[in-house]
């Protein structure tokens, strides 16, 4: 199952497909007592895609039949041991994909020419991904992460490793011979190397990111004046031959004390927007400007969700899930929006936004 949706990514699931391309979306549990009446659900809303493929007569059986190969390809790939709070699957002629999401979806089945993406968007821009790199003087490793988990990155040239034959730092030291091991040019230019590929990653797939390792090993990052340099810097070594719970408990204070500021700080932009008269509150207010582009910063609730069927008169209509022709994601559709007219979006804790009714934007004008 997928997880890092990059950019480019991105790019080539909204391409368009032959018709018909298949999204199918679930909600599922990361935990018992739910799996079960999670593989349930899940091969129901299969099933569902399949009666609505068979019933579409622009579909051709030679068509059907392929998707519904890929359709039972996806859901035989499924380990739902691995299941957080959402599955997308996209199916289409000769192809599928399955995609795994921290963030609840509603469950939908939408035949198109393109699959429904809003959903891995928001999810994305929820989880707040970032990376760690973890560097020693014989080998750097690199993370990706999101949330409360991290899983080490094999692309980019990662984890990069070298021999060091006869090296004793801590002799060398009693004895005089080297000051430190990440003196050494070797190691100076193997650090160099990592800083170089890191930034071949991060050109594609940017986020935060946090640097581990020795003091020694940072201050001559530092020294080296790369992608690194302006990283937050968490001096803890051995990471780099560590195990990725070991990282993530390292760096999840400084995460944790990161997200509060960032926080903090959306909050004061808020307040401050208010008080110029550049502030939109509320679904329906923030719906609005986001289609008119207007948006500079979202900031929404992390389980602010909210159902509504349609328009009138330019407002959005509130509605029960399970409705006719309800929108159980207008808040995935409203982030999405704002991404793609170059928004900053941030997810921030269940109760800061009470005043704004769970949702809220600093408008450009």
């Amino acid at each position: 199952m997928e997880h890092a949706l990059s950019p480019t990514t991105l790019s080539e699931l909204r391409r368009p497909r032959p018709y018909p391309a298949v999204s199918v979306l679930t909600p599922t549990h990361p935990r018992e007592p739910y799996r079960a009446q999670d593989q349930v659900r899940l091969r129901n809303v299969v099933a569902t895609a399949k009666k609505q493929l068979e019933a579409d007569p622009s579909v051709t059986r030679e068509r059907r039949v392929d998707v519904e190969r890929q359709l039972d390809q996806a859901l035989a790939e499924i380990d739902l041991t691995h299941a957080e709070d959402g599955l997308v699957i996209f199916a289409a002629p000769g192809e599928h994909q399955v995609w795994s999401v921290a963030r609840t979806v509603p469950e939908r089945v939408v035949l198109s020419d393109t699959f429904l993406t809003r959903n891995l968007v928001s999810a994305q821009a929820a989880e707040r991904p970032f990376w760690v790199l973890s560097v020693s003087t014989d080998r750097v490793t690199l993370w990706h992460g999101a949330l409360d988990r991290v899983t080490e990155a094999r692309s980019g040239g990662f984890p990069l490793t070298r021999d060091i034959q006869n090296f004793d730092a801590e002799r060398q030291e009693q004895i005089g011979d080297v000051p430190s091991k990440f003196r050494d040019e070797d190691t100076r230019h193997f650090l160099k190397e990592a800083d170089s590929a890191l930034g071949a990653v991060l050109q594609h797939n940017p986020g935060q990111l946090y640097v581990t390792g020795e003091p020694a090993a940072l201050s001559l990052l530092d020294e080296i004046g790369g992608i690194t340099k302006s990283a937050v810097h968490v001096p803890h070594g051995g990471l780099a031959h560590g195990t990725r719970e070991a990282v993530w408990q390292a760096v999840r204070p400084v995460i944790a004390a990161e997200n509060r500021r960032g926080t903090d700080a959306v909050a004061r932009e808020l307040e401050t927007a208010l008080g110029r008269k550049a502030f939109a509150a509320g679904v329906d207010e923030v719906w609005r400007s986001a289609r008119e582009g207007r948006v500079r910063l979202l900031a929404v609730e992390e389980n602010y969700r909210v159902t509504v069927r349609g328009e009138d008169g330019g407002h959005l209509i509130p509605a029960e899930s399970g409705d006719l022709d309800a929108r159980e994601d207008i808040v995935d559709e409203i982030v999405e929006q704002c991404l793609e007219t170059g928004a900053e979006v941030r997810f921030v804790p269940d109760g800061t936004l009470s005043d704004a009714q769970g949702i809220a934007g600093v408008l450009r004008y």
